[in-house]
Order: C-alpha cells, then structure tokens, then sequence
C-alpha cells in the first residue's frame, strides 16, 4: 500500500475502519441485538458531532494556510544571505565567503532533515547562530548596512523555524480531538446497535455515516501537523519543494559553480 498515492492510502485507511463498523452490523443483526430504535435524539447527536468536527476542521485550516507559505519563506531567507554574501565576494574578491556559503548550504540541508525529524530543533537553532560569526568575518570587507541585511534575514529564519516548530508540536485543542473521538466512538457503536428496516438501509446508513465521521477525524488530525513528513500515515502535508529547490541551488554555490541566472545574456 507504501506504492499507492497518499490520498488513496487515506481513504483505504477510512475504509479499512468503517469496514469494522459494518461487520459489526451484520454480526449483530444476526444475533438479534439491535436494541436502540432510530428517534430525533439519535439524529440531533450526529448533528452535534458534524458541527464539532466543522469548529476542529476550522481551527486546523488556518494553520495549515500558513504552514503552506513557511518552506517558501525559509528558502528565500537562505538564499538571500547566499546572495548577500556572494555579491560581497564579487565586489571585494579577497573576502572568504566560501566558508559562509557553505555554512548555509549545510543549514538548508539540516532544516530539511529536521522536517523528516533527523536534526532537532535545538540543533538546527544553534546552527542559526552559528552564521554570526561568519558574518562577522566579513564584516571589514563591506559596509555595515549588508551586514545588517544579513542579520535580519538570519533573524527572520530563526523566526520561521520557531513558528513551523511551535505549529509542529502543538495541537489544537486537545480536549476538543478527545470529545469528537468519544462522540465518534458511540455514534459508531449506536449505528451497529439501531434497528432500521429493511436491513440494507440500516447497513447502508451506518456505513455512510460512519465513515464520513471517520475521515473527518483522521483528515483533522492530520491536517493538524502539516509537516508530518516523519508519520508513515500522513498524507496532508506541505510541500517542501521550495527548500529542496533552494537546497540544490545552495550546493551548487557552496562547490564554486555560478548561481542560476547568473550567466551572461
């Protein structure tokens, strides 16, 4: 299943789940044990739980809108201190940048591995700071105010790589994950026990039912680390094509090659 795209494997994952809640159905109907007729309340507890999971999809969403732009942020302030420090190379020949473009080649290079939970963040925060005193070094072959740009874009790094962590490890509203999962649990376990006739409706609606409250839940729950590179379950996460971009760019200036673009016309 590993092979299959990441949105099939989410709904086989549903599937997989609900099809416990249909056999339970059918084992309990041929037994004789559906003991809950269908009434108004039954109904008013399915609309309760929808409107909970609508107020956790809310909370997740505009978290996952602004996880969806912070790769991108982090490339651009990568390359923007590599292309700072390159242009101080070009106009002052005898500074060495090679070592600070290496250093930022390493640091995008460990900011990806952090995604996939190979580098800690602590690691990844001191390897931050570890830019300063490679700015220093340049800072008797330019003027102040490049060095300043370089600073600030190191300042809005470290910024994007705390917020992408605080969004990583928390969740939102954990009391609220525990409630729809104790309110789906027995919605689950009263379809199976409701007795609706004919048979192939009772089966047909506890299936449907169950299984949009099902992917509702695990599609929350997911939304709600969009960096979960790291969980073999996660199929909702953002993409970190811009950093891998910029990762191959920064390797090519730390070996000595020109940048992209960089030719003349």
């Amino acid at each position: 299943m590993r092979f299959l795209p990441s949105e099939l494997r989410f709904l086989i994952r549903v599937a997989l789940v609900t099809a416990v809640v249909v056999v339970a159905k059918v084992i309990v109907h041929a037994v004789g044990g559906e003991v809950i007729s269908l009434n108004a309340l039954f109904t008013g507890i399915i609309a309760a739980n929808v409107f909970l999971m609508g107020f956790l999809l809310s909370g997740v969403l505009s978290d996952y809108k602004e996880s969806e732009k912070l790769p991108g942020e982090l490339s651009a302030c990568l390359e923007n201190m590599a292309t700072e420090a390159l242009g101080i190379g070009i106009t002052k020949p005898e500074a060495k940048v090679g070592p600070c473009l290496a250093r930022l080649s390493q640091l995008t290079d460990d900011t990806i591995g952090y995604f996939y939970k190979k580098v800690e963040i602590g690691a990844l925060l001191e390897g931050v700071n570890s830019l300063t005193p490679q700015f220093e070094s340049l800072q008797s072959s330019t003027q102040g105010t490049f060095i300043a740009r370089l600073k600030q874009e190191q300042s809005n790094l470290r910024r994007t790589l705390v917020r992408i962590n605080t969004i990583r490890e928390t969740s939102f509203v954990s009391t609220g994950y525990l409630l729809a999962d104790l309110i789906t649990f027995l919605l689950c376990v009263g379809l199976v026990l409701t007795s609706v006739d004919p048979f192939y409706e009772s089966l047909f609606f506890a299936g449907v039912i169950s299984y949009l409250m099902i992917f509702l839940l695990m599609l929350i729950r997911d939304l709600d680390n969009p960096f979960g590179y790291y969980e073999a379950g996660s199929s909702a996460d953002v993409t970190l094509q811009p950093l891998q971009d910029a990762a191959a760019r920064l390797s090519k200036l730390a070996d000595g090659g020109e940048p992209v673009g960089s030719q003349p016309v």
